[in-house]
């Protein structure tokens, strides 16, 4: 690896040396074996090798849009694209689903039309051993590039490694079928072809849902958020954190916002040295952008501290309920301010917010209540 490291002029321990590296070894592998099953395939006239032969074909032209797909997210943001172009990585995991999926089809295709008009086959054990020998290195390998693809956070690279992974298993059926016609005399060949096309289609499949979810958008990944929400929760001068969001836009890239609980007695200079130091904090150890709300919060006034034990007893007695935060009483008008997080399960939000402010009035008739209702981001 070190060689091909070199040869490629790509530093090791960068994300992109990584990618490149592995796509160009997932290259050459893919084309020296597609080229002998397909040899192999054509000379014997077996469907099933020949698909496998295809589908390694597939396998190289998936690497090098891997490979592509990374020097064209790693480009520097421009005017119309502040956030750079990462999310390029998704569309490339996009393109390499359906060239999965579009091999299978055709695979399918080819292996119906042979069950009806079967071909006459020509295999040897020389055939078996070279398809045995593909399928234990394109297991290692598939299973080698899915673990440097999480290592880097490369989906596209965990798309080709689960492929390449996943081609191993149809040489097993290939290596079953060949076995069969051998020692039997039993031809299955087209019916091992439509088996190998639909573990191929089922493949593309969920990495086309995968990759269609990330476009759209996921939650904010849950490891990164309770990071991030113990960090700041445990910063001084901060009381609280909710309602954080998290935005990808590519495998590096992050932005996000989360309002945090002050109190409410702090100047406008102190709030922004906590809040600025914090910010360039996470920057530099998550490569997040953040953007801070603050809530102004009275937590050691006595009715306020009443309001949050009466909101807090709401709560708990409530199943859909899962937190609450921005307990505050405007000084002024004594209106009272609270927002309520609920799980996904709660189709009636109408309905929680009258009950909690009619629970809230037998406690305080004479003041007014905003209630914000709201559900996590990530």
């Amino acid at each position: 690896m070190k060689l091909i490291y070199r040869l490629l002029k790509q530093n090791p321990e960068s994300r992109e040396g990584v990618i490149a590296t592995t796509s160009v070894l997932g290259i050459v592998l893919n084309l020296l074996i597609a080229g002998m099953k397909m040899v192999i395939g054509i000379l014997s006239a077996s469907v099933a090798i020949v698909s496998e032969g295809m589908n390694n074909l597939a396998d190289a032209m998936t690497s090098v849009l891997t490979l592509v797909g990374t020097k064209l997210a790693g480009r520097h943001p421009t005017e119309k694209h502040p956030f750079g172009f990462g999310r390029i990585e998704y569309l490339t995991s996009l393109v390499i689903s359906v060239l999965i999926l579009v091999t299978g089809i055709e695979m399918l295709t080819s292996a119906i039309k042979a069950v009806f008009s079967p071909n006459e086959l020509s295999l040897s054990y020389l055939s078996m051993a070279i398809i045995a020998g593909s399928a234990i290195i394109k297991f290692f390998f598939g299973i080698y590039t899915i673990r440097q693809g999480k290592k880097v956070g490369s989906s596209a690279l965990v798309a080709v490694g689960i492929e390449g992974r996943n081609d191993s298993f149809v040489s097993v059926v290939t290596l079953l079928s060949t076995a069969l016609f051998l020692v039997f005399g039993w031809n299955i060949d087209a019916y091992a072809g439509i088996f190998t096309s639909g573990i191929i289609i089922k493949a593309g499949a969920e990495v086309l849902f995968s990759t269609v979810s990330e476009l759209l958008g996921r939650p904010g990944e849950k490891e990164l958020a309770t990071t991030l929400y113990n960090k700041i929760r445990s910063t001084d001068g901060i009381l609280n954190a909710a309602d954080m969001m998290l935005h990808n836009y590519g495998p590096d890239s992050w932005s996000g916002s989360v309002n945090v609980e002050m109190d409410h007695a702090m100047s406008v200079g102190e709030i922004y040295s906590i809040l600025h130091k914090l910010q360039l904090r996470i920057m530099h150890e998550h490569k997040v952008t953040m953007v801070f709300g603050v809530y102004a919060v009275d937590a050691d006034h006595e009715a306020s501290f009443a309001i949050r034990k009466e909101v807090g007893a709401f709560v708990q007695k409530n199943e859909h309920v899962k937190s609450f935060h921005a307990v505050y009483i405007e000084p002024e008008t004594e209106k009272i301010y609270c927002d309520l997080v609920v799980d996904y399960k709660l189709k009636d939000w109408n309905a929680l917010r009258k009950e909690f402010l009619s629970y809230m009035k037998d406690y305080h008739p004479n003041n007014e209540i905003e209630l914000v209702i709201e559900t996590e981001f990530v």
